[in-house]
């Protein structure tokens, strides 16, 4: 493994209907399944992925930009959705990242979005194993 920068621990327990905590308590929350429980109060594994991958891949757009002299500001929305799996019966997951950026024109912002992609340590982790679409704007174009 290489040099480790730091190690983040959660652990749950019951699967998708049960509960899940990170070793300091700040993530502290009961786990619905949506598919089969609308009604009930809780956070789902796909949920608690889009808000990390959001939050990485957020901050990989400010790397890149950074190395490229702009100034930006930028708002990452993930959308993770679990789908059945054709190939095995089983299911699986999708990512759509919708990037706004402001301070760039359309151009440079899928430039920056592509490589953040390269550069985030989610893109890196799921690429070849989930399909992950960019959608990447100045914040100042409709979505």
């Amino acid at each position: 493994m290489s040099d480790v920068i730091f190690t983040s621990k959660a652990t749950a327990k019951n699967g998708r209907d049960g509960h899940v905590r990170s070793s300091d308590g700040l993530i502290d929350l009961d786990l619905v399944n949506p598919a089969n429980n609308k009604d009930a109060e809780g956070t789902n594994p796909e949920q608690l992925f889009a808000a990390a991958y959001s939050g990485c891949f957020d901050s990989a757009i400010h790397l890149v930009a950074s190395q490229q002299n702009k100034k930006i500001d930028s708002e990452t929305t993930a959308e993770v959705s679990f789908m059945k799996d054709p190939e095995d019966d089983g299911f699986k997951i999708g990512v759509t990242l919708h990037i706004k950026i402001e301070g760039v024109n359309p151009e440079e912002a899928e430039e920056l979005a592509q490589a953040a992609h390269q550069a985030c340590p989610y893109s890196k982790a799921t690429r070849g194993n989930i399909e992950v679409k960019l959608n990447a704007k100045p914040s100042d174009e409709p979505s």
